[in-house]
């Protein structure tokens, strides 16, 4: 289901909880509102649909991947980029890294270990701030 974006700050701003297999179903919903908002939109955290649970929805490379739990292990290459959010008017300056390992859970919730570099590693990142309150 489309969900409308939050954009209340003092809500972003708070840390998401793990995600069980009980929440799959903000899978689905931020599918459909990553595609309404594909416009000027390339990733979602699970907050920006005004829930506080660890999940974010990216675009890779065409395709729109879920992960559940995602946490950067290890990341190199610091950089510093300028980004929008579809919660947040504006953009802002913040700092990146060129390539990130990522370890999450899949939509089985099977852990998996991935390694990303460049926009789609950009993108998760700002994804995963979201999941722990920071804003940029």
């Amino acid at each position: 289901m489309i969900k409308p974006i939050m954009k209340d700050p003092i809500f972003l701003a708070q840390k998401s909880v793990p995600a069980t297999k009980d929440d799959l179903e903000i899978a689905q919903d931020l599918r459909d509102t990553l595609e309404a908002n594909k416009a000027g939109c390339v990733g979602m955290a699970a907050n920006m649909i005004g829930v506080l649970k660890r999940v974010i929805i990216f675009d890779d490379n065409g395709k729109a991947t879920v992960m559940f739990n995602p946490e950067i292990i290890k990341f190199s290459g610091v950089f510093e980029a300028e980004e929008g959010c579809l919660s947040l008017t504006g953009s802002r300056k913040t700092k990146r890294y060129k390539s990130i390992k990522v370890q999450y859970q899949n939509e089985a919730f099977q852990t998996r270990l991935k390694t990303y570099t460049g926009w789609t590693a950009q993108i998760i990142q700002h994804e995963i701030d979201h999941c722990n309150g920071i804003l940029i």
